[in-house]
């Protein structure tokens, strides 16, 4: 299997920073084209290529295909390693003992790891990413000034952020959880990172950030903030958070970040050869009908609602190339007695 780099900071917004000509944003600027430099090897990768080498091996087990005809018999306990990068840009990094860590991103990713695994477990019956208890490993402090979290196909990767823009990417739980979610959509329906398909990566990545937040905080539809990345940008910005499921294109409106550009319908469809095809843009419409659904069945998300996307992307009926129809009749297929809803959803975002 190919391994992608899935990041939580689009390359449109590191573009918008880097080009910052105002003398108090020098150092963000600075930061973000480092961060594009070292993205882009990644960022260039066609589908089915595989990924630059890191400079030091990473370590765990290697990504393997989607598993399919295999009960799990036993759900573990989440099984977590946290790495420190010391601010280098190489993988996996130095062990660290998160119990007796008293560094902030240590301990966050340690307790995020353990919140997606308990997701994963308890509202889905599902053992680890990989539905077989794989170990969930992170680095943090990779990179100096890194404005980026990724997932590279093995583990979970978090920069510090440069202190002006972005603040350390693991203090948004949301943002933890969407970038692991990308290890579960790996292991089953594997969207190709590029187009709708990759948008849909993107979204159902958002869908499962923003659930592992909610079950945390055991917190209904309605109590929900159902932002992504809530939490990373410093006091500087005018935003909440990189992107909104409830209202696509509404997250952020800065006087030197931009607005959020993201869409809510079809109308609007970004077509774009820029960041994979808009996959961090257009995310925003089928984010917008899963918000939907779950607001108009009610409750926690993850019961329902959360459950219908799951079956959905584990059928295995899914192709990597699928579209935005493609999905939206699948989850249709898989509400039951939700249909209605679902089928709303879809059609008031422009889909059906």
């Amino acid at each position: 299997m190919a391994r992608m780099m899935c990041q939580i900071i689009p390359p449109y917004l590191l573009d918008r920073i880097a080009q910052l000509d105002d003398p108090s944003f020098a150092p963000a600027a600075a930061a973000a084209r480092k961060s594009l430099l070292v993205d882009r090897p990644w960022r260039d990768i066609r589908v089915g290529e595989s990924a630059p080498p890191t400079d030091t091996p990473t370590a765990g087990s290697p990504a393997t295909p989607p598993r399919t005809g295999i009960t799990v018999r036993r759900l573990e306990e989440a099984r977590r390693e946290i790495f420190d990068a010391h601010q280098l840009e190489q993988l996996p990094g130095e062990p660290v003992d998160a119990a007796t860590s008293t560094d902030p991103a240590v301990i966050e990713a340690w307790h995020g790891l353990g919140h997606t695994h308990d997701l994963l477990r308890e509202a889905f019956s599902r053992a680890s990413i990989d539905d077989n208890n794989l170990h969930l490993l992170a680095t943090v402090h990779f990179g100096r000034d890194y404005d980026n979290a990724f997932w590279d196909g093995e583990r979970m990767v978090f920069g510090d952020g440069d202190g002006v823009v972005f603040t350390r990417m693991t203090a948004s739980l949301s943002v933890i959880g969407h970038e692991l979610a990308h290890g579960v959509i790996q292991y089953t329906a594997s969207f190709e990172y590029r187009g709708q398909s990759g948008a849909l990566n993107e979204s159902v990545a958002d869908v499962f950030g923003a659930l592992v937040q909610q079950h945390s905080r055991n917190q209904s539809v309605d109590e929900a903030t159902w932002l992504i990345g809530e939490g990373i940008f410093t006091d500087q910005v005018e935003g909440n958070a990189l992107r909104s499921m409830k209202a696509p294109g509404t997250a952020y409106d800065d006087d030197v970040l931009g607005k959020d550009p993201q869409p809510d319908h079809m109308n609007n469809f970004i077509d774009t050869r820029d960041d994979n095809g808009g996959v961090h843009l257009n995310s925003g419409i089928p984010n917008r009908a899963f918000y939907l659904v779950a607001s108009a069945i009610g409750g926690n998300a993850w019961d329902r609602a959360g459950r219908i996307w799951y079956d959905t992307l584990t059928s295995g009926t899914l192709s990597p190339t699928a579209t935005f129809a493609d999905f939206a009749a699948a989850t249709i297929e898989h509400a039951g007695g939700d249909a209605k809803h679902v089928t709303e959803a879809w059609t008031t975002v422009g889909v059906l």
